[in-house]
């Protein structure tokens, strides 16, 4: 079935909870048809979401996802590279099964569906990709030791440049969201305090914060090629 004349469709990972689940409401809310990816996502009840559980570690759930979208919509306009995994320990703590996971989801995950959703962007003439990363990347903390965050989202940071300079005279933009610690499941509630201490402005940030980032840069197109700093001040120093 193909999508409803000029609709356009997003493709979002890590879909299911937290930063996700806002991006799928906030681009269903823009009209666009959605195909949402998780290892735990179920149905949406929703005819114009179509959902994909999968590991996007793995290179079969990009490829079930990508003909997902061509089958249900016939097209691909954004891709919203969200799935991550964020594991803060010393370095010489990590384990080969962490440095296996964050590899594969944060490094794997973004290129098995980038490479793939990228020829269906260009198709639209006017394509879009967002990744979200971390501010970490930018200024590192001593009191948040995470090496292996700084290894993954610091490559999805270049390669968002990379990317958007390979693509920017044919029609696709490719950005990047880096936020500071924000409220999801993903954080006990025992724990806001204290990380609500790393931001200069002294709060955690909202799901709503980086879902709106993402909304101004799909709505900004002489945007490409930007690290969108959404983390209360980290990136400008403490």
């Amino acid at each position: 079935m193909s999508s409803t004349q000029g609709q356009k469709v997003a493709v979002i990972t890590g879909a299911s909870q937290g930063i996700g689940a806002g991006l799928v409401a906030a681009y269903r809310k823009l009209g666009y048809g959605v195909v949402a990816t998780s290892r735990s996502i179920g149905d949406a009840g929703d005819p114009e979401i179509v959902t994909v559980r999968g590991d996007i570690a793995d290179a079969d759930t990009a490829e079930r996802v990508i003909n997902a979208a061509l089958e249900r919509f016939g097209r691909i306009d954004t891709l919203v590279n969200n799935a991550g995994v964020f594991i803060a320990k010393p370095f010489t703590d990590y384990t080969d099964e962490e440095y296996d996971l964050a590899t594969g989801i944060n490094l794997a995950g973004f290129f098995h569906l980038t490479r793939r959703a990228l020829p269906h962007l260009l198709a639209t003439g006017a394509g879009h990709i967002v990744t979200i990363t971390t501010s970490l990347v930018d200024n590192a903390n001593s009191n948040v030791p995470s090496v292996l965050a700084s290894l993954t989202k610091g490559g999805l940071s270049s390669a968002t440049k990379s990317l958007a300079i390979e693509y920017a005279s044919r029609g696709v933009r490719v950005n990047a969201v880096a936020p500071g610690v924000i409220k999801t499941p993903m954080h006990p509630v025992e724990t806001h305090a204290a990380l609500a201490g790393l931001h200069p402005v002294g709060r955690m940030g909202e799901t709503s914060d980086i879902v709106d980032a993402v909304v101004y840069l799909e709505s900004a197109p002489f945007v490409t090629g930007e690290i969108l700093h959404v983390d209360g001040g980290q990136n400008a120093g403490h």
